[in-house]
């Protein structure tokens, strides 16, 4: 699993969803940045950072490949943003609802790179 060093959050005031903006450092080496939270009719999650494609929709450009790495940075990410401003987010995952890979999300093999088999 990735070890996150840091979580640094921006709160946002005036949006009717979007509450904070995130990054996460990598193993002190590397930064993800533009990851949201967001609080949604069914509590609070993290979208991962995305871009607008030419048809208006959005294209997530990094996410994990796997359910419980999002767990875990969600997790994460969502206590850090607790911790920053004192605002219970952590309900969805508290009840078992943590969220779960999207398919329409691109997988490893999709980006060209093969999965290290397990020896």
């Amino acid at each position: 699993m990735l070890n996150i060093t840091d979580i640094r959050i921006n709160k946002i005031e005036g949006d009717e969803k979007l509450r904070a903006f995130a990054a996460l450092v990598l193993d002190d080496c590397f930064l993800v940045g533009d990851l949201r939270v967001v609080e949604g009719e069914d509590g609070y999650f993290v979208a991962m950072p995305s871009r607008r494609k030419r048809d208006g929709s959005f294209k997530d450009i990094a996410y994990p490949l796997n359910n419980a790495l999002r767990e875990e940075i969600e997790e994460k990410v969502l206590l850090a943003y607790e911790t920053a401003t004192g605002h219970k987010a952590l309900s969805r995952i508290e009840r078992g609802e943590a969220s779960v890979v999207r398919p329409d999300l691109l997988g490893v093999e999709e980006f060209g790179f093969t999965p290290k088999s397990g020896s």
